[in-house]
């Protein structure tokens, strides 16, 4: 194909890796010449805390993109173009100083991303260069999988028939870049800089225990080469957080470390061969590209509630509610799984998927908090923190959402702390002032024997808290306050 511009410039932001890259692909078949940068956007990065995790996982994943550029390149004037600035400005002036004519990019439907978007595109246009933006972030996208009405599904078990019904080999194709890497340009000398350190754009290294995941495209693959090796079991250890059960890639799929289309082809066809880890697996991914596609269609849930009648429900507020959420956010609830789920966030930047459905159920029908201040606690400390699914997620827990759990259905902390963690090897393990209890008092402490707590060196209020709320009264106080919702059906307890 003849190339259709001089020069081009990829714009990297969530696809941070150099192979099965569509906006890579698409400016190599399509420029002469293709320069890449990154942009630490401080529209992002200001409001973040300055050990933030989730940097030190871009700046190190950027230093091998940049290797990974300059050797598909063949020669080491190549690489990544790195700036720290406000994007929606800097972009349009890098273009200018590079001279190129069109920018390559991918979608992304976040509300303030799109604004972004709107408005480099409208500043490139002015001085007449291009700019395309392409899928790569989801297999299916936008408008790609609708209702035979023509609509946009809002119930998850129809949109995954849909979306294997029209999977194939085509959206699950690899955008090749290898090929067409001679198009890779030098970069011009005074972008000629090392990837920026830490330091260099404000931050500094997060707590070590938030250092553990291993970064970039290298890392990818080393968790998905170990996840392979037990996806067949995923569908039964999942919901167990002391087990290795999750492939750990959330975080990677997150920044596009690793293409999901390489995932759910790996998934898709274990799924065909029989596995049933393998089927389950692509039903998380086939979750994900629901949720984005929800956000895309009713961008009001990044504020409100998908269904409107569950804005009027009446949340705690003042300061026992604040008091409450304080305890929530540092683990100290007195409900042991909650507080170990709270505690896992809060050291590695990472909480187990079962348990948060527990914590976020937990706050909002167990304390009556309002789901978005949960929502904005995950925001602020989740590693993988991804809007459309954060969002989904608590919406589901909260019932607020689409193809989410009916509200009189409440998770109890005490059971699911039973059935998912019936030994409290999880629990011990981030709540270690409780690992002298037995298997059988471990999950309500409050329930055990003066003599047990007392050998076992716990002090309720003391060594560890009391429970700050009674679940089967919070639990009724649920009923009530989302009977302004006037949904019939019986009350179910988790």
């Amino acid at each position: 194909m003849p190339a259709t511009y001089v020069s081009g410039l990829v714009w990297f932001r969530r696809d941070l890796r150099a192979d099965d890259h569509a906006a890579l692909h698409h400016a190599l078949r399509q420029c002469q010449q293709v320069h890449c940068a990154f942009i630490f956007d401080r529209d992002i990065l200001a409001p973040l805390p300055r050990d933030d995790a989730r940097v030190a996982f871009i700046q190190a994943t950027l230093v091998e993109l940049d290797g990974a550029l300059r050797a598909l390149a063949g020669h080491p004037d190549a690489g990544l173009i790195v700036r720290d600035g406000h994007a929606g400005e800097e972009l349009p002036a890098l273009a200018e100083s590079l001279g190129v004519d069109a920018v390559f990019t991918h979608h992304d439907d976040e509300p303030q991303a799109l604004e972004r978007d709107a408005q480099v595109r409208t500043a490139l246009a002015s001085a007449r260069r291009a700019f395309h933006a392409c899928k790569d972030h989801t297999v299916f996208e936008r408008d790609e999988l609708l209702t035979q009405s023509g609509t946009p599904y809002s119930v998850f078990t129809p949109y995954k028939n849909a979306w294997l019904r029209k999977i194939d080999a085509f959206y699950l194709g690899a955008y090749p870049v290898r090929r067409h890497a001679q198009a890779l340009a030098p970069r011009p000398e005074w972008t000629r800089r090392p990837v920026p350190s830490l330091q260099e754009i404000g931050f500094t290294s997060p707590p070590a225990a938030q250092q553990r995941l291993p970064t970039g495209s290298s890392g990818a693959r080393r968790l998905l080469d170990d996840f392979l090796g037990r996806i067949d079991r995923y569908d039964s250890a999942r919901d167990f957080p002391a087990m290795k059960g999750p492939s750990y890639l959330s975080t990677h799929l997150r920044f596009g470390t690793v293409s999901v289309r390489l995932l759910a082809r790996t998934a898709h066809a274990l799924a065909q061969a029989g596995s049933p880890g393998a089927a389950t697996w692509l039903s998380e991914l086939i979750w994900r590209d629901f949720y984005f596609q929800i956000l895309y269609h009713h961008p009001h849930v990044a504020q409100r509630s998908f269904k409107p009648a569950y804005d009027a429900i009446a949340w705690e507020s003042g300061p026992q509610a604040n008091t409450w959420f304080e305890a929530w956010c540092t683990g100290r609830t007195g409900y042991p799984l909650v507080d170990a789920a709270m505690a896992q966030l809060n050291q590695t930047g990472y909480m187990h998927n079962r348990l948060r459905m527990v914590a976020a159920s937990f706050l909002v029908k167990d304390l009556g908090i309002d789901w978005r201040r949960g929502e904005r606690y995950f925001a602020h400390k989740l590693l993988d923190y991804d809007l459309a699914a954060n969002n989904g997620g608590w919406q589901w827990a909260s019932s607020s959402g689409c193809d989410a759990q009916p509200y009189f259905r409440i998770f109890n902390p005490v059971g699911q702390s039973r059935k998912f963690d019936p030994q409290g090897r999880f629990i011990r393990r981030y709540l270690p002032e409780l690992a002298g209890l037995s298997d059988a008092a471990l999950h309500a402490p409050w329930l055990a024997a003066p003599l047990e707590l007392q050998a076992a060196g716990v002090v309720l209020g003391s060594t560890y808290p009391a429970p700050i709320v009674d679940h089967d009264r919070a639990r009724q106080r649920t009923l009530e306050r989302y009977a302004v919702v006037k949904t019939s059906g019986p009350p179910v307890s988790m």
